[in-house]
């Protein structure tokens, strides 16, 4: 009905309609003199069938333009309801831990605009360049290809929290094959990305995580590679264990069984402080977490080891 109401602008008046009402302010039918502000019909029209034509043709036009508009909305409800239908699939293969199966999947949707698929392609390129089974030549190219993807992702949308976490990581990986002057100026970067991830995400447990790894890697730089970074930087990045402890302890407040690593870090910076008590109490919440993964057997093995340098010197 309210197409058809638009519709009426465009159509001639009915028969029996007031003559000239439909022309403009100031004019009359084709009859009668010519006074001041009278125009014949034919004068504002031109030929009429002409004007029949383009009448229709202006119809037909806006009919077209309101079918465009109600497809072009379906057409975003079905793209919507496509990359939800791959971000799902997507997760699923994640959590199954079919790290090539997930990479061909959100490779085919490379040249997507969506910022979460975007970020889960980064992360896949990464774990796919992290198999024992993937060359060094493979292994780089796909450490560039998952922070050109991250970088993308966080140009699509700057307020998601994953974005950020995962071009930091990103960032992080592609370091290695910068040199040292790079990899500590992209230090600052990741801090910065990895603090908008928290501050976006605050309950994100990998962003808190890896937030106190970065703080753990600054504080425990030895002097020489301090000086090095003095010579490279006026000011390099820095940290102190008390910061460590906080990003770590906070983590054990949001999800205590997160990561076993984060309980044996724990454990080792109270040690770095001199707190044996603390780091004693960590050390062993760390070799009785479960064992899931080859890591948490390794994180037991130190944990456990340390706890023995306690008793040795008791």
């Amino acid at each position: 009905m309210a197409l058809a109401a638009r519709l009426r602008r465009f159509l001639p008046l009915r028969r029996g309609a007031a003559p000239g009402s439909w022309l403009p302010t100031g004019t009359s039918g084709s009859r009668g003199p010519r006074g001041p502000g009278r125009f014949r019909v034919s004068e504002v029209l031109g030929n009429p069938e002409t004007f029949k034509r383009g009448l229709l043709v202006s119809a037909l036009s806006y009919l077209g333009f309101e079918t465009y508009q109600v497809i072009s909305q379906a057409a975003v409800v079905h793209a919507t309801a496509k990359v939800e239908e791959i971000l799902e699939q997507a997760d699923y293969l994640y959590e199954s831990g079919e790290t090539e199966k997930l990479y061909q999947l959100l490779s085919q949707y490379k040249e997507s605009e969506d910022a979460e698929l975007l970020w889960r392609l980064a992360r896949a390129s990464r774990d796919v360049a992290q198999l024992s089974r993937t060359s060094e030549e493979e292994k780089k190219q796909l450490v560039y290809e998952a922070l050109e993807y991250a970088k993308r992702a966080l140009e699509k949308n700057e307020s998601n929290f994953a974005a950020h976490k995962w071009y930091a990581i990103c960032i992080s990986d592609v370091g290695d094959y910068e040199g040292i002057k790079v990899k500590i100026a992209n230090a600052y970067i990741i801090k910065e990305h990895f603090e908008k991830a928290i501050e976006l995400n605050p309950k994100d447990a990998t962003s808190i995580h890896l937030m106190g790894i970065w703080c753990y890697t600054f504080a425990e730089m030895p002097w020489y590679q301090r000086r090095i970074a003095k010579v490279l930087f006026a000011a390099p990045p820095s940290s102190t264990y008390e910061e460590v402890i906080t990003f770590f302890s906070f983590l054990c407040t949001v999800d205590p069984n997160f990561y076993s690593k984060n309980l044996l870090l724990l454990g080792k910076t109270y040690l770095k402080l001199h707190n044996k008590k603390l780091a004693a109490f960590w050390l062993l919440k760390a070799k009785d977490y479960p064992a899931h993964t080859e890591e948490d057997k390794q994180v037991h093995t130190e944990a456990a080891q340390l706890l023995t340098g306690f008793s040795d010197k008791n």
